[in-house]
């Protein structure tokens, strides 16, 4: 059964209405109870506060006129409780607003995340990570203010404007008709003020989201900045996107506050205008003042939500902003689904086969070209060649970082395409080229290969890959914190934990991306061992540019320019008269010999 949380409605998002709906959908049902305890609150807010202006009539003409005191202390015990009960009511509803406000934020972070999570790697390589993250951590309240401006403005601000317009009314109605002649106008100028807001504040997101992504992608990359004296560079960059934010936040505030001279230049007119007529009524005309200070009382006290009401669309263009550029990301669909008839991958040899494999980068030229190889159950082989032959393309294929265009790839016979993802990968092992730490212990990390490997599995892991003695001289051994990215260790420490981390899934099939690229001599052979013997076994598929790690292999793919132009072992190959494989062996022996 699907979660509330996994609804989808269908509804045009580009309206506030179209959002409020999907909003209302989505959330509504599981916060009914709180927001009928804070319609009761807000509704006891807007009672209490015409009843304050309502009852000024007798305030003014039983104590002033009539001098009746018996009637004086029970107005002013009601007025009491009425501020009261007005007073418990605003707490009431604030704090269940801020509840599901905050509920309501958590919900969509998870959503987010979870949903981020299912999209394909070719997304997050179109995208920027960063101008990803400051889009959600941005964004993500704007749900929230959509729901609550929503409640406020309609229940709290609409039903004390009607209640005091109605006492208004009540006490005269000549005047209340002259007022409401007057809003029209009004109404009109902040309907078009709205209106030039939605664009710019959408465009303000788009810029803030860049300043905060360039920050964050120049912190990550410090070390690089300071290496090539970038800081210039970048200052100038970031300048230029902070000084287009700022203006265009400038935009947005003059458009925001435009309403302000509106509303108050009305109120003013408006105010001014019945205490001359009431001015002139008590003057020529004797009319007792009591129905003038409750008309005047419901006035002043319409002014307030009046104005938040007059605010109320130009606040919500910004709200919707904010949750359709949400609803943008949570409606992306993600490029590889499970198919409907996709199985669970069942591993019997753990034997790869690359079938005429044609792969291309987002519409770019293809990088593979009809490759056909075969990777041995229980065997290593070595994918080999120039910069730019499609050798990481290739390990990227297996484990359906992408799909290819055209062509199989088979694990013991089956198509992969029709496997499902979380299967495919629970059998396969990976090393990257750039090993990447997360935040946590040592141990955390190690773990996230396989969550429930005890502690004994985790330091064996880190034993086979040579990681246990540096580990153990931590400060605080397998539970010292690593930092961002394992900020704390050195680049051949952070591989080490990331071999620990594929050893302990135990998988029958191992993807290793240059895995001692980042290790200096004396560590990649302590680790080319701990390899050898994890390889034991296992399919291995493994791209190297060192000899050492090649002539281990038990077959050599050599690949150039996408496709596979010559295959065999170290010994044949190497003997190839003009053979690729025969050209980059004979490169590296000098600088294998020199190392010797």
């Amino acid at each position: 059964m699907k979660s509330p949380d996994s609804k989808k409605v269908s509804v045009n998002t580009e309206t506030i209405t179209g959002i409020l709906k999907r909003i209302i959908a989505e959330n509504g049902r599981d916060h009914i109870r709180g927001y009928a305890f804070a319609i009761a609150c807000l509704v006891v807010v807007s009672l209490s506060t015409g009843f304050t202006a309502w009852i000024m009539r007798s305030v003014i003409d039983e104590a002033f006129v009539n001098r009746r005191a018996s009637m004086v202390v029970i107005i002013c015990l009601s007025i009491f409780v009425a501020f009261m009960l007005r007073g418990f009511a605003s707490y009431g509803q604030a704090v269940a607003l801020s509840k599901i406000g905050n509920n309501i934020v958590a919900r969509y972070q998870r959503r987010l995340y979870t949903h981020l999570m299912s999209l394909s790697v070719g997304y997050f390589n179109e995208a920027r990570s960063a101008h990803i993250a400051a889009q959600v951590s941005q964004n993500v309240g704007g749900i929230r203010d959509v729901l609550n401006l929503t409640i406020t403005s309609t229940v709290r601000d609409l039903l004390t404007f009607v209640t005091l317009i109605g006492v208004m009314v009540i006490q005269d109605p000549l005047l209340s008709l002259a007022v409401l002649v007057l809003a029209p106008p009004l109404l009109y100028a902040l309907r078009y003020v709205s209106k030039r807001l939605r664009a710019a504040t959408r465009e303000s997101i788009n810029l803030n989201s860049h300043v905060l992504g360039a920050m964050q992608e120049t912190i990550q990359g410090i070390a690089i900045v300071k290496a090539f004296t970038m800081e210039e560079e970048l200052d100038r960059k970031i300048n230029k996107l902070i000084t287009a934010a700022e203006g265009r936040a400038n935009r947005i505030a003059r458009l925001s506050e435009r309403t302000a001279p509106l509303t108050d230049s009305f109120a003013g007119f408006a105010i001014a205008s019945v205490l001359a007529y009431a001015a002139y009524r008590s003057i020529y005309q004797n009319v007792p003042p009591g129905a003038f200070f409750s008309f005047v009382t419901a006035l002043l006290l319409a002014y307030d939500p009046a104005r938040r009401l007059a605010r109320l669309q130009v606040q919500m263009e910004r709200a919707v902003v904010n949750a359709r550029m949400i609803y943008d990301i949570l409606d992306m669909e993600p490029r590889q689904r499970d198919l409907p008839d996709a199985k669970e991958l069942v591993v019997t040899e753990a034997k790869i086969e690359f079938k005429g494999v044609t792969f291309a980068y987002a519409q770019g030229e293809a990088v593979l070209n009809r490759v056909d190889f075969i990777a041995e159950g229980g065997q290593t082989t070595a994918l080999v060649g120039p910069s730019g032959a499609g050798k990481s393309t290739v390990i990227s294929l297996i484990p359906r970082f992408y799909d290819p265009l055209e062509g199989q790839i088979l694990i013991d016979g089956q198509d992969i395409s029709h496997i499902t993802k979380h299967s495919l990968r629970r059998h396969l092992a990976y090393v990257s080229q750039q090993p990447y730490l997360f935040e946590g212990t040592i141990r955390d990390n190690i773990r996230y290969g396989r969550p429930e490997a005890t502690d004994a599995e985790v330091e064996e892991a880190a034993r086979l890959a040579y990681a246990h003695d540096f580990i153990v001289a931590q400060p605080q051994g397998y539970d010292t914190a690593v930092g961002e990215n394992g900020v704390t260790l050195s680049g051949g420490q952070r591989q080490r934990v990331s071999i620990a981390r594929a050893l302990v899934r135990n998988a029958p099939i191992l993807l290793l991306d240059e895995a001692t690229s980042a290790l200096d001599t004396e560590s990649e052979a302590a680790v080319q061992k701990a390899l050898d013997e994890a390889m034991s076994g296992r399919t291995v598929v493994v791209i190297a540019h060192r000899l050492s790690t090649v002539v281990r292999a038990d077959k050599i793919v050599v690949m150039q320019q996408g496709r596979v132009v010559e295959e065999g072992n170290h010994e044949t190959l190497a003997v190839a008269r003009d053979g690729l494989y025969a050209r980059l062996n004979n490169l590296q022996r000098p600088a294998a010999s020199s190392h010797g």
